[in-house]
C-alpha cells in the first residue's frame, strides 16, 4: 500500500465533487469520473491493491496503524462507489463487501457490455450512407458524431481515413465532385474537405434556383 495515500489517522481529504450516479450507460466514462474522484480523495489505491497483511508481531504500531488506516479507506472508497449507482444497482452490489470486490464487479460486468456498444457503433458508422434528400454539410455532421462516439469507445481513427470515408459515403448525385476529390495529389484534412463541400453545396443550391427561375 502507498502509505503516502492515507494519513496516519485514515482521515480523506476535503471533499470533492462527484460523478453522476451510474445508470447502465456510458460505463467506461462514469468510471474514469469515479476513478479520478477517488484519486482526489486519495482512496483510488483500495480498488488496485491488496490489504495490508500483519506482520509476526501484529500488535507492531506501525502495523496496527496501517491496518486501521486501510480500513477507514476500505470503508470510504466502498461506499463512494456505492452511492454513485442508480438506486436498483445499489440493491444488487451491495452484497459487496469490499471495494475492490465491488468495483471488479462493475467491471466484469459492464465491459462486456461496452464491447458490445463498441460493435454497434462501428456498425453504424459502416453501414452509414448519405442520401440526396438530405444537407450534404448536415450528413457529414453526422458522420463526425459516429467518428466522436468511436473515438469515445476507443477506437481511434486518423484524420486521413476520417476525410476518405466521408468522401466514399457521399451521395449518388456527387458522384462527379467525389471522383474529383479522390483524384486530388494533396491530401486534405478535415477542415478543407468540409470547407470544399460547403462551397460545392452553395453552388448546387445556385443552380438549382437558376434552373427554376429559367422554368418560371
Amino acid at each position: 500500500m502507498d502509505q503516502q495515500s492515507v494519513n496516519v489517522n485514515g482521515a480523506v481529504p476535503k471533499y470533492s465533487e462527484k460523478p453522476e450516479k451510474f445508470k447502465e450507460l456510458d460505463f467506461k466514462r462514469w468510471q474514469q469520473k469515479m476513478l479520478f474522484f477517488l484519486t482526489t480523495m486519495n482512496l483510488a489505491y483500495v480498488v488496485k491493491e491488496e490489504a495490508p497483511k500483519s506482520n509476526e508481531n501484529p500488535m507492531m504500531k506501525k502495523t496496527v496503524i496501517a491496518i486501521e488506516a486501510w480500513n477507514h479507506s476500505k470503508f470510504c472508497c466502498r461506499n463512494y462507489i456505492l452511492n454513485s449507482l442508480d438506486d436498483n444497482l445499489y440493491d444488487i452490489y451491495s452484497l459487496c463487501k469490499t471495494a475492490k470486490e465491488l468495483w471488479e464487479s462493475l467491471e466484469k460486468k459492464y465491459k462486456i457490455d461496452d464491447v458490445g456498444s463498441k460493435k454497434f457503433v462501428i456498425g453504424k458508422f459502416l453501414k452509414y450512407t448519405m442520401v440526396d434528400s438530405k444537407s450534404v454539410v448536415s450528413q457529414v455532421e453526422e458522420v463526425q458524431k459516429l467518428i466522436y462516439e468511436l473515438h469515445s469507445e476507443g477506437c481511434e481513427i486518423n484524420e486521413h481515413f476520417q476525410v476518405r470515408a466521408i468522401i466514399e459515403k457521399l451521395p449518388t448525385s456527387w458522384n462527379d465532385f467525389k471522383i474529383y476529390l479522390k483524384h486530388k495529389r494533396r491530401e486534405m484534412n478535415m477542415e478543407d474537405l468540409i470547407l470544399r463541400l460547403r462551397v460545392k453545396n452553395d453552388h448546387r443550391k445556385a443552380d438549382r434556383s437558376s434552373s427554376q427561375c429559367k422554368l418560371c
